[in-house]
């Protein structure tokens, strides 16, 4: 049983001590989805992330174990994990979604894992944003990204914005609070447009100066007039993706210097474009790109819930170079 686990007490503490080391930074930044636990014990290798919506649900995701772990001890492990979840933060067992995120080869898609087709909603910053815990591996909301979003609404007045790959638009949502004059939402997935398009409705941004695209996003890139200009671009690519653009692939690490150029020539000359990824072992060119001016923002938008996990995005503030780089 998985009450016997020997490290059940141990997982058990870690979830309680955690939640209380948050609890006044939650409080006073008004964050209610978050993460609570990311492999801080190494043998329970899983990320437990908190969302408030009608009542408390857990996304509980458990990191593809090595093969040189037994099955038995692997199942073992994530049952406790479970266990401990359901008792630390008094959530029944049918409000906690588990998920398995394993490495997929290059040029893999995720699929639907179910069709339930039950969304909730959740709060942040004061917008309403619609997340679904069980037929996708994503919630709909990548908490990693909390603070960026943050910035794109900072940013986003009076501005011209364009959101590139942008799953369920809630950067556009954003935008549009921060006083967009035009938003601009392109992304490949009929799915997520129409999840983006929910989103954007729930807040009040229905008008025609809200467009959504539905397209390759590098194809569409490429495509692109010049004479369309955007003065703020949220940049946030797939680590590896399917594209005729690339002959079939997509990689970020090859292909970023491409990405950026192309999409700089969009930017107005000064304009801002956020670029992000998730590849951990990334590294911009900065050779190639030393026409622009790049600046690492990665630190600074590493929400304090993800500090154990520094390296789950890269993100970095590109310009014109107006004056010399």
């Amino acid at each position: 049983m998985t009450s016997r686990d020997p490290g059940h007490a141990a997982l058990l503490n870690r979830l309680r001590k955690n939640r209380r080391h948050l609890a006044r930074w939650l409080e006073r930044e008004g964050i209610t989805c978050y993460r609570l636990y990311d492999a801080d014990i190494p043998e329970y290798a899983v990320a437990v992330d908190l969302y408030q919506a009608e009542a408390l649900h857990v996304h509980l995701q458990e990191y593809q174990a090595p093969r040189s772990i037994p099955e038995e001890k692997t199942r073992q492990r994530l049952e406790t994990a479970v266990a401990a979840v359901e008792e630390a933060l008094e959530v029944p067992r049918e409000r906690i979604q588990v998920k398995v995120r394993r490495t997929r080869k290059r040029g893999e898609q995720y699929e639907k894992l179910a069709g339930t087709g039950r969304f909730h909603e959740v709060r942040e910053d004061g917008l309403r944003l619609l997340v679904n815990f069980t037929d996708y591996l994503d919630t709909g909301l990548f908490l990693d990204h909390r603070i960026t979003r943050r910035m794109v609404r900072e940013q986003a007045g009076g501005r011209r914005f364009l959101n590139l790959f942008a799953y369920t638009g809630t950067a556009t949502v954003h935008a549009a609070a921060g006083g967009a004059v035009e938003t601009t939402t392109v992304d490949l997935s009929r799915t997520y447009l129409e999840w983006a398009g929910r989103n954007m409705a729930l807040n009040g941004f229905t008008g025609a100066e809200h467009r959504r695209v539905r397209a390759d996003c590098l194809q569409w890139l490429r495509e692109s007039d010049d004479r369309e200009r955007y003065d703020l671009i949220f940049l946030d690519p797939p680590s590896f993706s399917t594209s005729k653009r690339m002959q079939g692939t997509f990689d970020v690490q090859r292909d970023h210097v491409w990405l950026i150029r192309t999409a700089m020539r969009l930017l107005t000359p000064g304009g801002l474009l956020i670029f992000s990824n998730n590849l951990r072992r990334f590294e911009m060119d900065r050779d190639a790109l030393a026409a622009f001016d790049l600046r690492d923002i990665t630190r600074a938008t590493l929400p304090r819930d993800f500090a154990r996990n520094p390296r789950i995005h890269h993100c970095w503030e590109i310009r014109h170079c107006l004056s010399g780089c």
